[in-house]
């Protein structure tokens, strides 16, 4: 007998059973290959997805520094 189910599915349209799977082959396709044989994109994509808030938490720290994010910031002036 048939059954229903439910699948996540990359950005490529490769079918995955946990949207964390699905997540993780897309963050893989973005970093590319990552050292030999099979590469380490896919364990570096888990890392990232499992620690995805201190990753965003240093994004937005990183932001902060840039020019135009930061309001309150003047550039340093070096002596003459």
């Amino acid at each position: 007998m048939a059954t229903r189910g439910v699948g996540f599915f990359d950005a490529k349209g490769h079918y995955f059973r946990t949207p964390e799977e699905a997540t993780m082959s897309d963050l893989a396709a973005l970093l590319g290959r990552v050292g030999d044989g099979d590469g380490l994109a896919l364990g570096i994509s888990k890392n990232l997805l499992e620690r995805r808030d201190e990753v965003l938490r240093i994004f937005e720290a990183h932001d902060q520094m840039l020019p135009s994010k930061a309001a309150n910031v003047s550039p340093i002036r070096q002596a003459s």
